[in-house]
């Protein structure tokens, strides 16, 4: 019986040693992931080139994965570089989504041009046309769409200067805002 409750006791205390390693290295890790956490936050945060608060940092295991938006694929690869160069960093997942703003401003600067050929391409087609009063027809154009206001004097010059508006190319839509004064 004495025998039975030594190797009782021998067996709880190994157990409760293992169950106390395994603690202290769980613990251990945990502390570890949050310092890498830490020093990413702050790393990103100082560095002038990123927009940090766009940018989320996750550790587990010592891999460090990047949420949220940057503006380019620079900064993506940026934001990486920095995490990735701590020495307790095992890999970096880099799920940063590029919000590439450069594009929408070519995109818009593109259309304004468009929108500016169509408006004097239109505008000088009315004034050479000597069928139509083009200096009494004002034109204005926005996303390929043309608007023309003004009044001319009979309905065949109002149809005409439709007509000149509408077969002007990249024109996709002609608003009438023309009244005919008689």
């Amino acid at each position: 019986m004495k025998n039975f409750a030594s190797k009782i006791l021998l067996t709880t205390v190994i157990a409760t040693s293992s169950s106390a390693a395994v603690a202290d290295s769980m613990w251990k890790e945990d502390t570890l992931d949050a310092w890498i956490d830490g020093k990413a936050e702050t790393t990103l945060l100082l560095n002038s080139n990123l927009n940090s608060f766009d940018i989320n940092t996750y550790v587990k295991d010592q891999v460090v994965t990047l949420t949220g938006s940057v503006e380019n694929q620079t900064e993506k690869a940026l934001a990486e570089e920095l995490v990735l160069s701590f020495d307790d960093v095992k890999s970096v997942k880099n799920e940063l989504t590029v919000i590439d703003n450069e594009k929408d401003k070519n995109k818009e600067s593109t259309q304004v041009l468009t929108d500016t050929k169509i408006t004097t391409i239109v505008k000088t087609r009315l004034l050479m046309n000597t069928g139509v009063s083009g200096t009494d027809i004002e034109v204005e154009t926005k996303e390929n769409t043309v608007v023309l206001k003004g009044s001319v004097t009979s309905d065949t010059e109002h149809d005409l200067a439709l007509s000149i508006a509408r077969n002007t190319s990249d024109v996709d839509k002609v608003i009438d805002k023309i009244e005919v004064i008689q």
